[in-house]
């Protein structure tokens, strides 16, 4: 595929992937915000409620 080149193990697998900025960057906003999704799902949540109390609070 034109932009991406694969990074593979010695059996062929394809671990990782080099993305053409050029070609792809309009999509690398997506990939990241993905990825930061993916990494924060065992955090602890904040209910909206809570949140907006707190911000009420400082005024």
């Amino acid at each position: 595929m034109k932009g991406i080149e694969y990074i593979v193990d010695e059996k062929g697998r394809e671990k990782a992937a080099i993305i053409d900025l050029d070609t792809y960057g309009y999509l690398w906003e997506d990939i990241r915000d993905i990825i930061v999704s993916e990494s924060r799902k065992k955090e602890p949540r904040i209910k909206w409620e809570d949140v907006k109390r707190s911000r009420n609070d400082k005024k």
